[in-house]
């Protein structure tokens, strides 16, 4: 697992980004409720995540921020990206960013690419 937490900060909202490991919709779903055992995230206005199978399929779920999990599955088709679940976190911070949320996103991902090497 890799988490990489307090990575971007605009407009008072936080953001972090985690991956690891899911080959299956459910270990997906278990790889976030993971995550969110940690009474920090599990608080996080956001959860968003996406992964693409290893049979090709793509899972996400905006976790409320609409459009933000096709943003991460776009970029991990990309970067040709199978079999790892990718989560970004958003602590809203009281004022909208309108479109600039997916450009966070990107931001985050970007990162966890960089981390991940």
């Amino acid at each position: 697992m890799i988490q990489l937490e307090n990575i971007l900060t605009d407009r008072g909202s936080k953001y972090a980004v985690s991956g690891g490991a899911a080959t299956t919709r459910q270990e997906a779903a278990a790889f976030v409720k993971a995550l969110c055992r940690n009474k920090k995230y599990a608080k996080a206005t956001h959860n968003t995540w996406a992964v693409i199978l290893p049979d090709g399929t793509p899972v996400k779920n905006d976790d409320g921020e609409s459009g933000a999990g096709m943003v991460i599955l776009r970029m991990l088709e990309r970067e040709e990206v199978v079999g790892e679940v990718v989560v970004v976190t958003r602590w809203f911070g009281g004022v909208k960013l309108g479109g600039d949320r997916f450009r966070r996103v990107q931001d985050c991902v970007r990162m966890y690419f960089e981390a991940r090497g």
